[in-house]
């Protein structure tokens, strides 16, 4: 199965947060393919710069951490914008809203407990 991470998701799984549920962890580390979307390190990137979020390491390791791992970066391509625009505004969230895009184009399972996802035609799994 081919999983991308909602933000949360992978700040969890880094930080070894126990809000991550260890079954979902499993999931992650038996996958075939997990994506992180550029479009969350851009989340997290804002957020550390207006101190709306601490990470348990510096931003700037999160690159080396992500060649060390197993999870592909995903790149935002001009037909995950075109199907932003498609989106009900269910979630009001512009990086949530640019995950549903590119998980509804690759046909990925979000891995995330933001039940807002489930307004779309996307499949969400947590726990």
């Amino acid at each position: 199965m081919t999983f991308l991470l909602d933000t949360h998701t992978f700040i969890w799984l880094t930080g070894n947060d126990p809000k991550l549920p260890a079954t979902l962890r499993e999931t992650i580390d038996t996958a075939e393919t997990v994506y992180l979307s550029i479009a969350s390190l851009w989340e997290i990137a804002i957020k550390v710069q207006l101190g709306k979020l601490a990470l348990h390491q510096e931003y700037d390791l999160i690159g080396a951490e992500l060649v060390a791992s197993d999870i592909e970066l995903l790149h935002i391509e001009f037909l995950d914008t075109a199907q932003v625009r498609k989106l009900e505004t269910h979630h009001r969230d512009p990086f949530d809203r640019m995950l549903i895009a590119q998980a509804i184009n690759r046909s990925l399972i979000i891995l995330s407990n933001d039940r807002a996802f489930d307004a779309y035609e996307v499949e969400r799994l947590w726990a």
